[in-house]
């Protein structure tokens, strides 16, 4: 197991968080504008595991450098499972998934803002909305030149350094997306899903039409499934709060009642709120009771 904790951009810092340990630094400047999440990890203890994956409001790469995934496989989508699958990238979600591994897992995962994934991919968000691609279809041969020499590297630091240059040279020749865009997505993100998409597109100087065509495009989702989500994702901050009830929550992430929040949850997560709150949660995955999730549960994946 790579340990080691060179310079770099920043002091590697590793730690343990439930069945996983942790591996950390600061973000390169470079890099921070276009990223949510960047940490590399390992399983504490190697177990087979079966986790829930819920949808994050980001785009995902994970590179795999050691046991692949036997599955992830998409709720409500027919056909949506992936078989065997390495380094994977993650598209936006509206809906959970059910990702399977044999054990042994270690792993380096990145979180985009998805006009950061846009530029990063460089193709159009909507052809990896819910799907889970291996990261050569997406970034081409090179990328699994890239993973086989991160997987290579005697130390964390080290690999951060190689991904860092990597990321920074595609981010540089990546796409600019359309003002418009950016600035609709700054919008709903900064309202939690709560602004009228009407509005948003009386402010960006678009029909509502051409906002939803081109927000899709280079986003992953319509301006309403990802308000969707981002209300979701408020409700389940709050969730964290002691002091608030699920009525305040349907109140403050815009909800018609208790009952609205419940199905909204089913929808997005495969879950409910109640549920969730009782659930392990590690960066976006649940380990839940087996009377939700049918097969054996162990360490949750580093999404």
């Amino acid at each position: 197991m790579a340990t080691g904790t060179g310079a770099g951009a920043g002091a590697v810092r590793i730690a343990r968080l439930g069945g996983l340990w942790r591996v950390t630094r600061p973000w390169h400047p470079g890099l921070r504008p276009f990223l949510r999440s960047y940490v590399g990890y390992w399983e504490a203890v190697t177990s087979p595991y079966e986790a829930r994956l819920v949808p994050s409001g980001r785009a995902t790469l994970v590179i795999s450098l050691a046991e692949p995934f036997s599955e992830v496989r998409r709720s409500g989508m027919p056909g949506g499972g992936s078989g065997r699958i390495g380094s994977l990238v993650v598209g936006l979600e509206d809906r959970p998934a059910i990702c399977v591994h044999p054990g042994g897992q270690e792993a380096i995962r990145v979180e985009f803002t998805p006009l950061g994934a846009y530029r990063l991919f460089g193709m159009p968000m909507s052809e990896l909305t819910n799907l889970a691609v291996e990261i050569r279809h997406v970034l081409g041969p090179e990328a699994e030149t890239l993973v086989d020499r991160l997987a290579a590297t005697g130390d964390w630091a080290s690999r951060f350094d190689l991904l860092d240059t990597a990321l920074l040279a595609r981010l540089g020749r990546g796409p600019e997306p359309a003002p418009e865009v950016g600035h609709a997505w700054r919008l709903l993100s900064g309202s939690a899903g709560a602004i009228p998409i009407s509005r948003i597109a009386a402010e960006v100087g678009w029909s509502q039409g051409y906002l939803t065509r081109r927000f899709t495009q280079q986003i992953g989702l319509t301006p309403k499934a990802y308000a969707r989500v981002l209300r979701f994702r408020h409700a389940v901050a709050l969730l964290d709060r002691v002091d608030t009830s699920l009525t305040e929550i349907s109140m403050a992430c815009g909800f018609y009642d208790q009952a609205h929040l419940n199905r909204e949850f089913r929808a997005i997560a495969g879950t409910t709120p109640v549920q969730m709150v009782a659930a392990r949660r590690v960066e976006g995955a649940l380990a839940l009771p087996r009377s939700a999730n049918s097969s054996k549960t162990g360490p949750v994946p580093g999404r």
